[in-house]
């Protein structure tokens, strides 16, 4: 489905052209294009009327709640603007009734604590009341690959028997 280039609505980013790749090397990993010729790139985006793009998000890490998508990254963001925070990831957690819910993992700077309560009234001044996390969990430090990217991948896997709380 094409959505509107109004800026504000988010979906899957795909394109396609003659510069756009046809397929994986030596074929490996199927096909890369859908029926009609286009590519998934993997990102969420919005694109504005003039036809800039904006990308919120990875498809893999955004949060499905309830139909709606949580963007992992502006809840890390706001998160981080607190003043204990030095470092936030966001994965989703298995939800009975909404399918998928926010779980904020963070590392905090030192000497400073932070209760789950504190985060969420501090995140309500920058998101949406039902995008606020279900659990807080404070960590040591957070798994990074060698160039410094978060391994969202890792915290699932690390917190994959994690129950939200009721």
């Amino acid at each position: 489905m094409i959505l509107p280039h109004d800026g504000k609505q988010s979906g899957d980013l795909q394109v396609r052209g003659p510069w756009v790749t046809s397929g994986y090397f030596r074929g490996e990993g199927g096909d890369v294009l859908d029926p009609d010729g286009w590519f998934s790139t993997g990102d969420v985006a919005t694109i504005t009327p003039s036809g800039f793009v904006r990308l919120t998000d990875r498809s893999k890490d955004v949060i499905k709640s309830g139909g709606e998508w949580i963007s992992s990254i502006d809840l890390e963001n706001a998160a981080v603007s607190h003043p204990a925070v030095h470092e936030a990831a966001v994965i989703g957690r298995p939800h009975v009734k909404w399918q998928e819910r926010p779980m904020m993992i963070v590392v905090l700077k030192p000497g400073c604590a932070i209760t789950h309560a504190e985060m969420n009234a501090h995140l309500e001044a920058h998101v949406a009341k039902w995008w606020l996390p279900d659990d807080l969990v404070v960590v040591e430090e957070l798994p990074h690959t060698a160039t410094g990217k978060l391994q969202k991948m890792k915290l699932r896997e690390q917190f994959a028997d994690h129950v939200l709380p009721a």
